[in-house]
């Protein structure tokens, strides 16, 4: 076996999954097409949940110097404009939704410890972060490659890589929204059309200083200007481009913007730019035999809310502490098949976000109306604390038995007795078991968390509460610890 895994596609999705399988033991090849990482304007910021994962691998450094240098120039397009807005969670078919009305004091918001603050960070930031971490672990990245085919079958895969032939355990497609591994593998891939054509790019403009910063609806779309310097958006409702392989060309650009602002800008030259569309889909399963797939390879959608990249790295990290753990053999049975029992219903919930703020954006007298009640709602302090629990993640949960509000959602970072936190335990992707010690190699316990003396908690490689109970006993450990880890000694345990 050449690899324990092939992974097309090294965006951040593949980069994030080849490290996690790198920490979990696995021997990993990445296959990126791209020689270099894409320009492409993209998603410009995170989520709590996605920072929460990164502060966990220990990446947060890097990664907060970028949002400096995003956050500065934020600052100048803003003090050029002499505009200084209120502070603001996300938006919802581009209506803005305050920070000052959310309830912080909600205890869905768990304490993420320093992850956060990073939220202003872009796409190809966590992109090089996540290469320059998954190289350092051990990962093979192959740029100017592409997958071309596979043969699959019980005993692993053998993957066309141009003409050269790779054997591997196991096949990960990590390739985007048109996925070759998905199609070649026979995913099913059911959703809806597309009914709009989206712009968005870098540019230089001439008369930019009529176009209002932040979102704007018209009679003939949606456009957003800012928040860096020369960063326009446009959705126009005339059905999907004819052609989404063509270059997008300076006039098609400024024609976009000047029919939907009613702005006679001139746009003379691009930096970044891109064509999407609303198309809503999702693989019926994340598995096929020893194919999978993560990232916009198992879903794709419009990017309003940022959504994609946190979906995506949400994947990555369910995924690799699993298919690890099943390479290592120590795997109990159907462990990976909780992959797609997991995030799917994730997927599922990301889509329908979606596909409501298209309906809310829609240049017509309903969509108007029910934008007036979005408005008016997202004013309250229950709707914008709604909007912000979505946006940020705190509400996924995942479907793990047990009766303490903990279990199934992301650990939140605790402060410890001996000083230090929770997320500095798990950078190098082991379990924890807060408040006993456990002796089995797989856990590293650590002692109680500062407060709270009596709570006992099992930490999943992806940060996930897998058993928790405050009431200082460990009934129910051993039956988590063989549901999650295998095989082990359970019962060999004393308090810390």
């Amino acid at each position: 076996m050449d690899f324990d895994v092939v992974i097309s596609g090294g965006g951040p999705v593949g980069l994030m999954l080849a490290g996690e399988l790198r920490l979990g033991g696995a021997s990993v090849l990445v296959v990126e097409r791209r020689t270099a990482i894409d320009p492409t304007v993209k998603a410009g910021s995170i989520n709590v949940t996605t920072a929460e994962v990164l502060y966990r691998r220990g990446l947060l450094g890097p990664l907060a110097e970028e949002m400096r240098l995003a956050v500065e120039q934020v600052k100048k397009m803003l003090s050029d404009r002499k505009t200084a807005p209120a502070p603001m969670i996300g938006h919802f078919a581009g209506i803005m939704v305050g920070r000052d009305p959310v309830d912080l004091a909600d205890p869905a918001f768990r304490d993420a410890g320093p992850a956060a603050e990073l939220t202003l960070v872009g796409q190809q930031a966590v992109e090089r972060v996540l290469e320059e971490h998954a190289r350092s672990l051990g990962a093979v990245v192959r740029r100017g490659a592409e997958v071309t085919g596979f043969d699959a079958g019980d005993g692993g895969v053998t993957v066309h890589v141009g003409d050269e032939r790779v054997r591997a355990g196991w096949l990960v497609g990590c390739d985007g929204g048109r996925s070759l591994v998905r199609k070649l593998a026979g995913f099913g891939f059911p959703g809806t059309d597309p009914e709009i054509t989206g712009r968005q790019a870098i540019a230089e403009m001439d008369g930019a200083e009529a176009l209002p910063l932040g979102w704007q609806r018209t009679d003939t779309g949606v456009y957003v200007h800012g928040p860096v310097p020369g960063r326009v958006l446009t959705v126009e409702f005339d059905g999907p481009p004819a052609d989404r392989t063509s270059p997008v060309t300076v006039e098609e650009l400024q024609g976009s913007i000047r029919r939907v602002s009613g702005v006679d800008v001139t746009v003379r030259s691009i930096s970044s730019v891109t064509r999407f569309t609303d198309n809503a889909r999702q693989a019926d399963t994340y598995r096929r035999g020893r194919v999978l797939l993560a990232g916009d390879a198992a879903h794709v959608h419009s990017p309003f809310g940022g959504q994609g990249l946190n979906l995506g790295i949400g994947d990555a990290a369910n995924l690799g502490w699993k298919l690890a753990a099943t390479i290592r053999g120590t795997a109990p049975d159907g462990l990976l098949d909780t992959y797609t029992t997991e995030r799917h219903p994730i997927g599922e919930w990301v889509l329908e976000w979606t596909r409501a703020q298209i309906a809310a954006m829609r240049p017509e007298p309903r969509a108007k109306a029910l934008r007036s009640v979005l408005i008016d709602l997202f004013a309250t302090r229950d709707g914008a604390t709604y909007v912000a629990k979505k946006l940020s993640g705190v509400l996924h949960r995942y479907p793990i038995a047990g009766d303490h509000d903990l279990v199934g959602r992301g650990a939140p970072d605790f402060e410890l007795a001996d000083g230090t936190r929770l997320a500095e335990h798990c950078h190098d992707g082991s379990a924890v078991l807060i408040g006993a010690a456990l002796d089995d190699e797989r856990v590293r316990a650590v002692p109680a968390a500062v407060g709270r003396p009596e709570l006992r908690a099992l930490i999943r490689p992806d940060g996930h509460v897998a058993w928790a109970r405050e009431d200082g006993s460990t009934d129910g450990l051993d039956e988590a610890f063989a549901t999650w880890f295998g095989a082990g000694k359970p019962a060999d345990r004393i308090f810390a």
